[in-house]
């Protein structure tokens, strides 16, 4: 079966009635759980799941962390945003987006055009003890955990409330959270 037929069975499958031919963006901060809960979405979905932070690593040949080193916040961005726009052509598929990404004026009217997006939130104390878990995030470095996400999110929460969707991660497994989405995929 082709990339292309699989991607019209997903998207007329019975679990996702009203995505149509759209990707899923999952958007909001850093350790709400994106990417694990992406991957879980998209099997469940039959659709195919791409984390954009990956992708940008490998069309940068570079981490993260060593683009913000290099070259810095506004430079990440705008490849940020052009892999985004890139992922969202072709099939429809189910993308986690870096924390930051949906911030950019540009990449939201994108997503906006092109995806559903769904706002991932979680409670500031969950976030603190899943970042914390490992040290690879560039925002972060050298700095309070708790400090920092509660800033970014005053600065950030309204405009993830722009997302289509909202839907609460909070400390029970992943599986839950994807049901909460299936519901919400459903109404």
């Amino acid at each position: 079966m082709s990339s292309k037929q699989k991607a019209i069975m997903a998207v007329n499958h019975p679990n996702n009635p009203n995505i149509g031919n759209r990707s899923i963006i999952l958007v909001g901060m850093m350790g709400v759980g994106k990417s694990s809960i992406g991957r879980r979405l998209a099997d469940r979905l039959h659709l195919p799941f791409v984390d954009a932070d990956d992708e940008i690593e490998a069309a940068a040949d570079m981490k993260i962390s060593e683009i913000f080193e290099k070259f810095g916040e506004d430079y990440f961005r705008d490849g940020e945003r052009r892999v985004i726009a890139r992922l969202l052509e072709g099939e429809p598929k189910v993308i986690a987006t870096g924390g930051g990404a949906f911030i950019n004026e540009e990449t939201r009217e994108v997503i906006r055009d092109k995806a559903l997006s769904i706002w991932l939130d979680a409670d500031i104390d969950i976030l603190v003890q899943r970042v914390s878990r490992r040290n690879h995030r560039p925002l972060l470095r050298g700095k309070d955990p708790r400090k920092v996400l509660k800033e970014l999110g005053e600065a950030r929460n309204p405009i993830y409330a722009q997302a289509e969707l909202h839907v609460r991660s909070d400390s029970s497994p992943h599986a839950r959270t994807v049901e909460l989405i299936m519901k919400e995929l459903t109404k």
